[in-house]
């Protein structure tokens, strides 16, 4: 349980949002303070980018389909697993996915 602006915000043992519609800039940005990780601008376009692949495919990326397809849209440093956990060192799928409020990737531990 998060709150945020006052309202409470339900979440898993591992922080995931347990209603996806309780997401917000502010809730990602709760839940990135949580990891002493402050938001900048490549971290947005990868927390949007995974909510837009959300939308289009119904699932959240795992990290394999986030590096085979994200240079596309993003360009090609966000290809690379390196580039990807220097901005997410937790796991760029499941801590980018966490923030962009989307449930748990397959496959992630």
């Amino acid at each position: 349980m998060i709150e945020v602006n006052g309202k409470q915000i339900e979440t898993d043992a591992e922080g995931f949002l347990a209603n996806l519609e309780d997401w917000s800039e502010e809730v990602a940005v709760a839940l990135s303070q949580q990891d002493q990780l402050e938001l900048g601008d490549k971290h947005w376009l990868v927390i949007n980018w995974i909510r837009n692949y959300y939308a289009e495919y119904g699932t959240s990326p795992n990290l394999r389909a986030m590096t085979k397809t994200i240079g596309n849209d993003l360009g090609d440093e966000y290809a690379d697993k390196k580039y990807l956990f220097d901005l997410f060192p937790y796991g760029p799928a499941k801590q980018a996915g966490r923030y962009a409020g989307m449930p748990k990737p397959t496959g992630c531990v």
